[in-house]
This record gives C-alpha cells, structure tokens and sequence, in this order.
C-alpha cells in the first residue's frame, strides 16, 4: 500500500480559501486514481472530489465551482484548493488512493473548520 500523509488544513473564516495536500509514497502514484473524502461528527464519510489517473475529474454538486482538484505525479502530490468556504465544508478531510489491482490507502485526514 501507499502512504499518504495529509496537509494544510486549519481555521478559515467563512468566505475564505484553503489548500489541503496529500503526499504519497512509493513510485506509482501516477496508477492510481485519487481522491478527496470528508467527514463532520454524526455524518458519513462522502466524496467531494476525485480525480484519475488520466486527469479526469469529478466533484459533488456541494462543491462544484469553488474546489478543484489537482495531482503532480512528479511530486507523488495531490491537492485540493477550496474557495468560498462555507461554515458546512467544516469537516476531516481524508485523502484516498485507489487501484484496481493494489490495495487502496487512506491518509489519517487533516480538520478543516470554517467559522467567524
């Protein structure tokens, strides 16, 4: 499995932007399809946005038009940019690595809390 550690979450006052980042190991990053996952307490787990191995993306309807998701297979990275936070983005934000021979990997998440 690859590891994944993530980064750059915080306090943002509403309105505001915010880059997470997600570092991976190993050499082949680029195979894999990754994504970006949230929980808030009392909620599941669900998917905001993911994107292929190839570049192709997809967002929930929540997020669409103020986060964008992005990798550097050079730097085994992938990223998400989030603007025009909202108070309900507040959340963990979880990294997620999938292959579809490979075990898939999670990051142990990074909480991001949107308040003024």
């Amino acid at each position: 499995q690859v590891q994944l550690v993530e980064s750059g979450g915080g306090l943002v006052q509403p309105g505001g932007s915010l880059r997470v980042s997600c570092a991976a190991s190993g050499s082949i990053f680029s195979m894999y399809a990754m994504g970006w996952y949230r929980q808030a307490p009392g909620k599941q787990r669900e998917l905001v946005a993911a994107i292929t191995s190839g570049g192709s993306t997809n967002y929930a309807d929540s997020v669409k038009g103020r986060f964008t998701i992005s990798r550097d297979n050079a730097k085994s990275s992938v990223y998400l940019q989030m603007n025009s936070l909202k108070p309900e983005d507040t959340a963990v934000y979880y990294c997620y690595a999938h292959h579809n021979v490979l075990a898939d990997s999670w990051g142990q998440g990074t909480q991001v809390t949107v308040s003024s």
